[in-house]
C-alpha cells in the first residue's frame, strides 16, 4: 500500500477530522484523540483550550529552564524536562517530548537514553544547553503548525 502524502491544511467537513500533514512534529493519532473530545468541530473549544494552555505552560517552563541552566541546577532541569515531557506527549508533540526526555536524563547525570551514568556535570549542562536550543526550535515549529490549524496567529 502506498503512503499517503497529503499536505492539505483544511479539515474535512465529513467523516474523519481530516488533519493536515504535521510531518514529524506532531503525532496525528495522539492529537486526533484530543480533537475527538471537542463538542463542536468548527469551534474546537475543548482542544483549543488544552493546546493554548500548553503554549502558556511551555513558555513559563522555558523561563524556568533558562533560570535553572544559569544556576547550573541539574535536578531542577531534570524535573522541568520531565514535567514538559508529559504535557507535550499528551498532545502528540513528538520532537518536543523527545528533547524534554533528553533534558530529563541529562539533568539526572545520564546520557540521552537514560541508560548510562555521566559523572561530569559540566558535560551534562552543555548537552542540556544544546538540547534546549533544539527544544525551543521544535516547539516553535509545533506552535506555528497548531496556530495555523486553529486559525490563530501568534500575538
Amino acid at each position: 500500500m502506498a503512503a499517503r502524502h497529503d499536505s492539505q491544511e483544511d479539515p474535512s467537513d465529513a467523516g474523519s477530522i481530516g488533519l493536515p500533514d504535521f510531518g514529524d512534529n506532531i503525532d496525528p493519532m495522539t492529537f486526533e484523540q484530543i480533537l475527538e473530545m471537542d463538542d463542536d468541530e468548527e469551534e474546537r473549544e475543548f482542544s483549543r483550550s488544552i493546546v493554548f494552555g500548553f503554549f502558556e505552560q511551555a513558555e513559563n517552563t522555558f523561563k524556568s529552564m533558562d533560570t535553572s541552566l544559569t544556576n547550573k541546577d541539574l535536578d531542577g532541569l531534570s524535573s522541568l524536562g520531565h514535567f514538559l515531557k508529559g504535557s507535550s506527549a499528551t498532545l502528540g508533540l513528538t520532537k518536543v517530548k523527545d528533547s524534554c526526555e533528553k533534558i530529563q536524563h541529562y539533568g539526572a547525570h545520564k546520557d540521552e537514553t537514560g541508560n548510562t551514568a555521566v559523572s561530569d556535570s559540566g558535560l551534562c549542562l552543555e548537552r542540556i544547553k544544546i538540547t534546549m536550543k533544539a527544544l525551543k526550535h521544535d516547539y516553535s515549529e509545533a506552535e506555528s503548525i497548531l496556530r495555523r490549524f486553529y486559525h490563530d496567529q501568534p500575538s
